[in-house]
């Protein structure tokens, strides 16, 4: 009996199982053939895991599966459609296509999911491109305004049920705060940032308890954007951003986010998106 207990003392620990470091980035690319220069540059400056494109603007069989194979990324879920939206998700990890939600109603391609198999295995990802609403904020006026508050709701419905551990990435067309916009007050009846918007998203945040891990990092009210407008010619000198673009999470997962950047000299390198990649670091 000594003898045993004596070797159970003696017996190496064992080893904790390494972590993993797995980064992911989101971009509205707003075009994917016309921009593949730059995000080539992208990709081999910031090597991202994985990378979740959203504006794709092409349908499945003219994506450029082969430049991204060429740099090492190998693995895709890509949702297209002729000349509009659009999203695609491209790896460097194995990847299986998890989902694809009409969350719009009438079967545009704004949503693709995967789950990741090889490192961060059981990570789902959403990549999701929300409608931008178009300028009248009214939807009695502006079909397009109730089209978007409509996806939204389908999103919150469907993030109700969810049981595993996911994020979510890309244009969700809406700056929440008051610090995400270059000027609250005048941006309140502008479309991104009105009330109304705001109340809706918040009821997605809840529906699932996301982290919002951009603002986790970067707390408000520090300064952050990751959309100029092209209508601006000195986009950087009048810095008229909003923040548009998110990264959430469920808050396990969050928790274990160890950094988030936002690329934002990305706007202005040769015809740049009015988008700039964010990127979130995990240590899985």
């Amino acid at each position: 009996m000594c003898q045993i207990f004596l070797h159970c003392l003696l017996r190496p620990a064992k080893a904790p199982k390494p972590l993993r470091m797995v980064s992911i980035a989101s971009w509205n690319i707003n075009s994917v053939r016309l921009r593949m220069p730059i995000v080539a540059d992208f990709l081999r400056a910031e090597a991202p895991d994985v990378l979740c494109l959203q504006e794709i603007k092409c349908q499945e069989p003219q994506f450029p599966y082969k430049a991204f194979e060429e740099l090492g990324y190998s693995h895709f879920a890509v949702h297209g459609q002729k000349g509009y939206h659009g999203v695609a998700t491209v790896s460097r990890i194995p990847l299986k296509e998890f989902s694809r939600h009409d969350w719009q109603d009438n079967g545009e391609a704004r949503h693709v999911g995967v789950e990741l198999l090889g490192p961060g295995k059981g990570m789902v990802l959403e990549n999701v491109y929300v409608p931008a609403g178009g300028d009248e904020p009214d939807r009695e006026v502006n079909p397009k305004f109730g089209q978007k508050l409509d996806f939204l709701e389908r999103m919150t419905r469907w993030a109700d049920r969810i049981d595993r551990p996911t994020m979510i990435v890309g244009d969700f067309n809406i700056a929440p705060l008051e610090c995400d916009v270059w000027s609250h007050k005048q941006l309140l009846e502008v479309v991104s940032h009105t009330p109304i918007e705001i109340d809706t998203l918040q009821r997605f945040k809840d529906a699932h308890g996301w982290s919002d891990i951009g603002r986790e990092h970067i707390a408000a009210p520090q300064r952050y954007y990751s959309w100029w407008s092209y209508r601006s010619k000195d986009w950087r000198k009048g810095d008229r951003g909003r923040r548009l673009d998110h990264m959430w999470a469920s808050p396990d997962l969050a928790a274990q986010a160890i950094s988030h950047r936002v690329l934002e000299d990305a706007r202005g390198w040769e015809k740049p998106s009015d988008h700039v990649p964010l990127i979130t670091e995990f240590s899985l």
